[in-house]
């Protein structure tokens, strides 16, 4: 089987290396892919966002089934287009990867069908949300509608800082049309829980919890970045709290998109806050979260493409999905300066003993050098019986790991590690 991975970055790095464990699969064309999977990938210099192009690949190229792995060709509807022409894909199509694509259409849709998430307004005049904010209580929550990078949430503690972040949004468009229209939400409290599920409208099968770290510093401090590092099981995400879930959010979103004619089928990603008051959406994403990819799928002893191919085909009730009863902590090794300015092009040097460990996201090839080519550039993955010997494990790898520049937070898993000894 051919088989094409749309996207480039770490999570897309994690989906090739599950992939080609199946036997069945003779090749992976990765579009565009990055420097560090050239030994797992044949890549392909076309953007993710390049429908058109990837779609005459695709044909050219015979391929047999493809994975649309980012947020921004689902929104546009990459697997629409491919889908048309009689390619199987393992992704939304556009009108059910609206459910990230807009924050406001998500939203609605939890109003709609009483799935528990926090009070909100909805603005599309900047100057009616900042008279909102003269008298919402504090802290609050800004999101951009639209797609941001991950970055178009902003936490503002005081109504100074709820004004600028308006005017950042809505006036000096700092993610462009992303911020015609913003959500301002009630500020909820608790620990936080990443759920990736794999859906075939039918029925969601949950993955193993995850725990991102957001904060580009130690302790949660600095900017919100993509992620900083992840750690699975999530210990916040109990057996309860997961019946809970299943009970009042999970079903009840398959079943209002596919009420909505909005059949979701792929990856569907649930972020979670664990409140005094029962779990309750921050978000929702219609892809495979990243970096929760990285600790999640090296968990997983199904074969991926069997398990894709039974939600594209919607035989998902049929297919035996099983997780690993391990612990899985990644690390992500960063640019210096990351998420705001950092420089590129320095050699990085992996032991061959560590490969596997590695998922790559910012690199470039040059002269059989790998480079520093982004603000995240590598997640270093470890698997161990436990979350300590898994967070240990991770760290003894980073520092065998060289490239100049690089930076990452030291307590990746510290806050679960303190949630088991409570």
């Amino acid at each position: 089987m051919k088989i094409m991975v749309v996207g480039g970055g770490g999570r897309e790095h994690a989906i090739i290396k599950k992939i080609k464990e199946n036997k069945d699969v003779t090749e992976i064309f990765a579009l565009p892919g990055n420097g560090g999977m050239a030994k797992d990938a044949t890549l392909v210099n076309i953007a993710a966002t390049d429908i058109e192009k990837i779609v005459e690949f695709a044909i050219e190229n015979k391929i047999d089934y493809a994975v649309v792995a980012p947020d921004d060709p689902l929104v546009l509807g990459c697997v629409d287009a491919l889908e048309e022409k009689g390619i199987h894909c393992f992704g939304p199509r556009k009108n059910a990867a609206i459910i990230e694509g807009s924050k406001v259409f998500s939203k609605e849709l939890m109003k709609k069908y009483g799935i528990p998430t926090a009070q909100y307004e909805v603005f599309s005049d900047a100057d009616k949300a900042l008279e909102y904010v003269e008298s919402c209580p504090v802290p609050t929550v800004i999101k951009a509608d639209g797609l941001a990078l991950g970055k178009g949430v902003i936490i503002a503690n005081t109504r100074e800082e709820a004004k600028d972040a308006v005017v950042s949004i809505m006036k000096d468009k700092q993610f462009g049309k992303s911020g015609d229209n913003i959500v301002i939400e009630e500020f909820l409290t608790g620990p936080e829980v990443s759920v990736l599920s794999f859906t075939d409208g039918n029925v969601v099968v949950p993955m193993i919890s995850s725990m991102d770290h957001k904060r580009a510093g130690d302790n949660d401090t600095g900017l919100n970045t993509g992620g900083m590092g992840t750690v699975a099981p999530n210990p916040y995400y109990t057996k309860a709290v997961a019946d809970e879930c299943m009970e009042k959010i999970f079903l009840p979103t398959i079943k209002a998109m596919k009420q909505e004619g909005r059949t979701f089928k792929g990856c569907l990603y649930f972020g979670l806050m664990i409140t005094s008051d029962g779990p309750k959406v921050i978000e929702y994403n219609c892809r495979f979260g990243d970096p929760e990819t990285q600790v999640v799928l090296p968990l997983l002893e199904s074969d991926l493409l069997t398990v894709m191919m039974a939600v594209t085909n919607e035989t998902l009730a049929d297919c035996d999905v099983k997780f690993a009863d391990k612990n899985a902590c990644c690390v992500i090794m960063a640019s210096e300066g990351y998420p705001v300015k950092y420089e590129k092009g320095y050699e990085i040097t992996i032991p061959e003993s560590l490969e596997n460990n590695v998922f790559v996201a910012g690199a470039a090839l040059k002269d059989g050098k790998l480079l520093t080519n982004g603000g995240r550039v590598l997640g270093v993955t470890c698997i161990e019986d436990s979350l300590e010997a898994a967070i240990k494990a991770s760290y003894e790898a980073v520092g065998k790991i060289h490239f100049a520049n690089a930076y990452y937070r030291h307590d990746i898993g510290q806050k679960a590690l303190n949630c088991k000894e409570d």
